[in-house]
């Protein structure tokens, strides 16, 4: 006897389709993935807050600092006890946002700014309206970026109880104080991977005037994010006070 298919409803037919492509419409899109570099280190936007988390992910929302410590309240200009020179490793920034009129140039450590802090930790910030400098791009050849320059002096610069210009002059002064260790020159390749204690005992090598104490070095998910020194406030270097300094054992190093 010849086979016999069973037939469909046309209405029920239609009904088990419907369903079938609800059920497909439903299913959800596979998540992209993402780098995971993108996740929150330093957006570097226009105006660039600074996060204070010493070990933040890698890409973190901001370029930090090594203290973990609060700002201090009701905080006066010039009313500080150091001030902290932050020289960031530019890679690590450029690993992800190449776009940054910084990253073309290949640069190695870059200033990010001068911070007035306190012996206790805290530290002042937004300590005044007073104006800023009147060209910002005439500090780019000092700091990356004008947006950057601009956000430095409403937030450290106003609280250094100097005016704009001097406020920068100083940073280049203090920024001309410090060597670069020769393995972190445009000249030459970073090794991949160091010990903070290692990364740091080359800075003092390098700046033998320097004591030991004044350096630290902050990090990002086991990544080189900055170099740091404690000067006082006539920019000589000094044992660090409360700023904490990256506990990895090895960090990595982003190539330029």
């Amino acid at each position: 006897m010849p086979h016999s298919r069973t037939r469909i409803p046309a209405a029920l037919g239609a009904a088990i389709l419907a369903l079938t492509l609800i059920s497909c419409n439903a299913t959800p899109s596979p998540t992209p993935i993402s780098d995971n570099r993108s996740a929150t280190y330093d957006t570097r936007q226009q105006s660039l807050p600074d996060n204070r988390a010493s070990d933040t992910p890698r890409s973190g929302p901001h370029r930090g600092r090594s203290s973990h410590n609060q700002a201090a309240e009701n905080a006066q200009p010039g009313n500080f006890d150091f001030y902290l020179l932050n020289l960031s490793w530019s890679p690590e920034f450029c690993a992800t946002h190449p776009a940054s009129p910084e990253c073309s140039a290949y640069p190695g450590f870059v200033v990010h700014g001068l911070w007035p802090q306190n012996n206790d930790g805290t530290y002042p910030e937004h300590c005044s309206n007073a104006p800023g400098p009147t060209d910002p791009n005439s500090f780019t050849n000092l700091l990356p970026t004008a947006s950057l320059v601009e956000h430095e002096w409403t937030t450290h610069g106003t609280c250094s109880g100097l005016a704009a210009d001097a406020y920068f002059a100083t940073i280049r002064k203090a920024f001309q104080e410090i060597h670069i260790p020769v393995a972190f020159t445009s000249t030459q390749a970073p090794p991949t991977m160091l010990a903070p204690d290692a990364i740091l005992a080359q800075f003092t090598a390098a700046n033998p005037g320097i004591l030991a104490a004044s350096f630290a070095l902050s990090c990002g998910n086991n990544y080189l994010t900055a170099i740091e020194v404690c000067m006082d406030k006539s920019l000589h270097p000094e044992a660090c006070q409360n700023v904490r300094s990256c506990r990895a054992n090895a960090v990595k190093i982003t190539p330029r």
